[in-house]
């Protein structure tokens, strides 16, 4: 026997009504979180805590977060494990697979997984480098076929936080410091993801973090509760909410909005999750958003920003009271049905949430075909000439800061010349120099350096991944740099998931290079002039941690006389 919201001729909206008829608590509850889940074994232990991912199956979850995996072959085969459990509960609902972006080189648990298999690009702060929607559409279009094949059908991201405080640690996942800039990026990324309309062949973008996780105090990041408050001094609340703008008007099918609370401001001091305000006021009312809104990881057990008082059951229902349709990171269904048995809140409210979900889950296609071709996985992800496009990303969106005028470290390198590198080996060299032990033997240095952080918690920990704090390199490898600088001419490569101070360290070099995540292929390819830096600078570059610590956290471009300033980039023919 058929129901109607099994027919694929059917308007989804009919589809949704039928089924939305047939569904229990027990199944409505299910459908209203979106815990992590372990690849593999779907009887092994969850992560951070969570139960296995056949415990979810048993609360009737069907969206899951999937974090670490060996290659895609992997994901797909067990997506489709999840679809074949899935098909034996009566009402078929197919399981909605998401992830964190991992298609760069952050490697934090807790925001990104490094690439592994899947094709590996800059950080979207080397997209915005590059100033090309084209690129960026191309890029997410990329994306989206290699999570296609995998079984992903959405991505928790793309990030358009503006990074108007230097020292937050989650920048390098933005597009930088301009809401133009991002708001124009934004709008290919989600055209790259979803096509013209949401379909069978999409994935569904999920905006984070609303309404702009950019102004943090201090530059702490509310992951921690040391940096929970967001503040707005220069009253711009606005301005964040502009890349919003642009991407609710681009169809972004899903909103997540972030940790912070809003401290000094017109709405209530709580997290944005728990805020009715922003939720239902601001991104509902005033901008019209009507797609679904996924809580961040945890905010009802863990980052309770503002309501910590609350108990667990108290945070759930002013969540649902603020508008969210889902609790991302979290799995205690029997809460939520606890709650509408008690009558704290009505079934009634749970069925405008469902509505969205399953909408969306209709207009992926996902009950009519959910299965992956599991085989094909590991030649779509990670394909050759996906591989090249990520290496000659790379190294375009390198950005030339300083170049000699002339001399041995004036850039593009000529052959033949004796190196000392930092960062860099024989084989990455080949027959293009040779690699030195010492600055004395060489002709020129070549540093690799990343942007100077404070190493914040226990080894292993969440906090630990987290690169905050301090911009200013320390005494002591300045001096190091300085005495390489003075036995040898020295190019400075520097990876900047965080605007550096560079004043300190570029006296001793000759030239100086940054770049946003890039192999040491992309990086050789432009040291000797094969590939061409092509990038400009996606934010300002402080002078000093004092001009950092004067600025405001929520006004863009606000360090007095920064060293280099936003779009400063030269090039190889001037």
């Amino acid at each position: 026997m058929t129901f109607p919201y099994q027919d694929p001729a059917l308007p989804v909206d009919q589809r949704v009504e039928d089924l939305l008829a047939r569904l229990d608590l027990e199944d409505k509850a299910g459908l209203m979180f979106q815990p992590m889940a372990s690849v593999g074994d779907l009887t092994a232990p969850g992560l951070f805590g969570s139960p296995s991912t056949r415990s979810l199956l048993d609360r009737r979850i069907s969206h899951m977060n999937i974090l670490f995996a060996a290659g895609a072959r992997e994901i797909a085969e067990w997506a489709n494990r999840l679809q074949d459990e899935a098909r034996r509960h009566p009402l078929g609902i197919p399981v909605t697979i998401s992830t964190d972006p991992r298609h760069h080189f952050t490697d934090n648990p807790a925001t990104a997984m490094l690439a592994g298999p899947f094709a590996q690009f800059p950080e979207p702060l080397g997209l915005a480098a590059l100033r090309s929607p084209e690129l960026v559409e191309r890029f997410a279009d990329l994306v989206r076929r290699e999570y296609l094949a995998a079984g992903i059908r959405v991505a928790l991201h793309p990030q358009i936080d503006l990074a108007t405080e230097p020292r937050w640690a989650r920048q390098s996942s933005t597009f930088g410091e301009d809401a133009a800039l991002t708001a124009a990026l934004v709008v290919a990324y989600i055209r790259g993801l979803q096509g013209e309309t949401l379909g069978p062949d999409s994935v569904a973008a999920m905006v984070k973090h609303f309404p702009g996780g950019g102004p943090q105090l201090d530059g702490e990041d509310p992951h921690f509760a040391y940096g929970r408050e967001q503040v707005y001094p220069g009253g711009r609340f606005d301005l964040h909410l502009e890349p919003f703008r642009a991407a609710i008007a681009a169809g972004a099918a899903q909103m997540m909005p972030y940790y912070g609370m809003p401290a000094g401001t017109e709405y209530e001091e709580v997290g944005f999750g728990f805020n009715k305000q922003i939720i239902t006021g601001l991104l509902r009312e005033q901008l019209g958003f009507d797609g679904i809104v996924c809580t961040d990881w945890g905010i009802l057990s863990n980052t309770c920003w503002g309501v910590e008082d609350l108990t667990f059951e108290q945070r759930m229902l002013k969540a649902l009271d603020a508008g969210v349709d889902q609790f991302g990171g979290e799995f205690r269904t029997d809460v939520l049905v606890g709650l509408v048995k008690s009558g704290a809140v009505g079934e009634a409210r749970l069925d405008v949430s469902i509505r969205r979900l399953l909408r969306e889950k209709f207009r992926l296609g996902l009950f009519d075909q959910p299965y992956v071709d599991a085989s094909r996985a590991d030649a779509v992800v990670g394909a050759p000439d996906a591989l090249a496009f990520g290496v000659a990303v790379q190294a375009a969106s390198y950005t030339l800061l300083v170049n000699a005028s002339d001399g041995s470290a004036r850039l593009p390198l000529a052959r033949g010349l004796r190196i000392y590198a930092e960062g860099l080996t024989a084989d990455d060299l080949g027959d293009r120099g040779t690699l030195v032990a010492t600055p004395e033997e060489a002709d020129v240095a070549v540093l690799r350096l990343q942007a100077p952080f404070e190493q914040r918690g226990e080894a292993g920990s969440i906090e630990s991944f987290f690169r905050a704090g301090s911009l200013a390199f320390p005494a002591s490898e300045v001096e190091r740099i300085a005495a390489i600088g003075a036995a040898v001419p020295t190019i400075l490569d520097v990876y900047l998931d965080r605007p550096a101070i560079l004043a300190d360290v570029l006296g001793a070099a000759a030239s100086a290079t940054a770049n946003f995540g890039a192999a040491p292929s992309a990086c050789v390819q432009v040291l000797f002039g094969e590939a061409a830096p092509q990038g400009k600078l996606p934010f300002d570059i402080p002078s000093s941690m004092a001009a950092v610590e004067a600025s405001r956290p929520d006004v863009p471009f606000d360090t007095p006389d920064p060293t280099f300033r936003f779009g400063h980039g030269l090039r190889y023919t001037s």
